[in-house]
């Protein structure tokens, strides 16, 4: 057995989601053969010399399940793309580039975060080119760990506002981008999450039928996706 999931934005702020990730990880993660999170884990990420006890306490947690024998995956989102090789060494995780392909159930399947999918919203694909640049990481990394709060704080404001603001077809995936992601690595199974829009769509690749699977936000419910010899189920579950 597989697990994927994303988007559970952790902060102290919503204790609610982190009793339920903690309870997730000591019961169905620990008999899982591996654990994918694919972004936005945490709600903020400014820098692994900015870990507060919150999110080291997560990193324990995730260390343990590791060490219980869980392969466990972490792939960057846009709002926690600074996760760096220190955080991963504490959580025993393996970081992943976005895309990444990956064998589950003896088929290649596409795993994302799902932004860069999302080319209708000029204004943030040009943010994420600024940000993720080399230079511009560079600088972001060699601010005051307080200058980089501020600009984080900054950006996440912002970022709810434009969101609120934007046509619900803007901030979700392109059609064709997709396919072209798609038939680029050769698959016909695409796993995403970043649009908080949780369902199953079946497409058309290269003339076969093919599915985009998108991953549950965790914020009334919580979402995992499991993958084991019966298929892909996506199903939710309380927050308790």
């Amino acid at each position: 057995m597989i697990l994927l999931i994303s988007d559970l934005h952790l902060e102290e702020r919503r204790p609610d989601i982190s009793r339920a990730f903690l309870g997730f990880l000591e019961t169905r993660a620990r008999h899982a053969e591996a654990l994918y999170i694919l972004g936005d884990f945490f709600e903020v990420w400014v820098g692994d010399d900015g870990m507060t006890h919150f999110q080291r306490e997560i990193a324990r947690a995730l260390k343990a399940v590791s060490v219980a024998g869980t392969r466990i995956y972490l792939m960057h989102g846009n709002r926690d793309f600074m996760i760096g090789k220190a955080f991963c060494r504490e959580a025993g995780c393996t970081l992943l580039a976005d895309p990444h392909v990956a064998p589950l159930n003896g088929e290649r399947v596409l795993l994302m975060h799902g932004d860069s999918l999302c080319t209708r919203d000029e204004g943030y694909m040009r943010l994420k080119r600024w940000l993720r640049n080399p230079v511009s990481l560079f600088i972001l990394h060699n601010l005051s760990l307080t200058k980089r709060q501020q600009l984080a704080q900054k950006l996440r404001s912002s970022s709810k506002e434009e969101t609120r603001m934007k046509a619900s077809d803007i901030v979700d995936v392109t059609p064709d981008e997709v396919v072209k992601v798609m038939q680029r690595h050769n698959v016909h199974t695409l796993i995403h999450g970043h649009t908080h829009r949780p369902a199953t769509h079946v497409l058309e690749v290269d003339g076969q039928v093919a599915r985009r699977i998108v991953l549950g936000d965790w914020d009334r419910q919580g979402w995992a996706l499991q993958v084991d010899e019966s298929g892909f189920h996506q199903t939710p579950f309380e927050l308790t």
